[in-house]
């Protein structure tokens, strides 16, 4: 099926329109017409070839909601006119050990990723396709269902920025008593404090910005620290769980270390581009950990979008037209948006 779609053509061209192919349905299937589509900030990093492994044509979007529009003879997840959504993964090995534990993102063999990843059911040498485009098709395995009660547009980037912040929380079992931290207000740290909040933690949100306060205490913090003040940062030393920090710019991880209580943790989502100092001895007195975290699997992104659907979460967005993606991308470098911005595609049929 010949598809209309949004490219870059270069690291230093524009995003542009382009045509790609998709597959008609195989027997496990789902065709999707994306209604929308979230604007991730690895997007920029893969139009911009930030991390050296772009493969060009690049068509990026990976937090995808549309209708299904039709399906293979073997699919039993949904039908013709349900809503669906796709991820950050369109397929993995199934067989591996990881793939088995549900985390198809650490797959063994090589995740198959939404867009630039390779392939594995197109033309030799082919690569994956993401959501600037008007339609999808996906193994059913790869795709999730949305709750009714949910905003289309406003549940588009929860299957990105949604998953990766609840997917550490959940793991780390934040809870009721624990007071939880949330580093930065962007498009996953203003997710983190929705979820912090809504698993009953104590939720406090650093940030260096002082106009964040009020937005802040909005979506759930208990409390703010401006991360500058020195004094602040003190008054709070020793005495968190748990840390989540979302913060891609560099930053001084070791004061954030120096709040975390003995055997506290401090888990990574975000990704600077130059490596951070560590100061050991943040690690060492008292007994500190520092992690990573990636997505989440199938199972677990589901189990997210259904607790959304209970507690009524969704993402902080600003809907655009595709023609305007170039503008959201520098106004995105700029933090220039409240708090993620979700792709009408309908525009792209204009």
């Amino acid at each position: 099926m010949q598809t209309r779609a949004f490219a870059a053509q270069s690291a230093t061209s524009p995003l542009g329109p382009f045509f790609i192919d998709r597959r008609e349905p195989l027997p496990t299937d789902i065709a999707i017409d994306i209604l929308y589509c979230g604007v991730c900030h690895t997007d920029i990093h893969f139009a911009r070839n930030e991390w050296g492994m772009t493969t060009f044509p690049c068509v990026p979007g990976h937090e995808i909601l549309g209708r299904v529009t039709s399906i293979g003879n073997k699919v039993t997840k949904v039908k013709p006119g349900d809503l669906a959504a796709v991820g950050c993964l369109v397929d993995s090995c199934r067989t591996c050990a990881s793939c088995k534990a549900n985390q198809e993102q650490f797959c063994l063999n090589g995740s198959t990723f939404t867009y630039n990843g390779a392939d594995t059911r197109g033309k030799p040498g082919a690569i994956t396709y993401g959501g600037y485009s008007e339609r999808i098709t996906v193994d059913e395995a790869f795709t999730l269902k949305v709750p009714a009660n949910l905003d289309p547009a406003a549940a588009a980037p929860l299957l990105c920025a949604g998953i990766t912040t609840y997917s550490p929380l959940r793991r780390w079992k934040v809870a009721k008593g624990q007071k939880i931290g949330i580093v930065g207000l962007g498009g996953l740290g203003h997710m983190g404090v929705k979820f912090a909040h809504a698993f009953g933690a104590h939720t406090v949100l650093f940030t260096t910005s002082e106009s964040k306060i009020p937005d802040g205490k909005r979506l759930g913090a208990d409390e703010v620290i401006i991360s500058k003040n020195a004094d602040a940062m003190a008054r709070h030393a020793g005495s968190f769980d748990f840390i989540l920090d979302t913060v891609s710019a560099e930053h001084d991880i070791n004061a954030l270390l120096n709040c975390l209580k003995l055997d506290g943790s401090l888990v990574l989502v975000g990704a600077p581009a130059s490596p951070l100092p560590l100061s050991v001895f943040s690690l060492l007195m008292p007994r500190r950990h520092v992690s990573g975290s990636l997505i989440g699997g199938i199972a677990e992104t589901q189990e997210m979008l259904d607790f959304c659907g209970k507690h009524n979460i969704t993402c902080d967005i600003e809907k655009i037209k595709i023609q305007q993606i170039n503008d959201a991308y520098e106004r995105m470098l700029k933090s220039d948006v409240k708090y993620r911005f979700v792709i009408d595609m309908t525009s792209l049929r204009m």
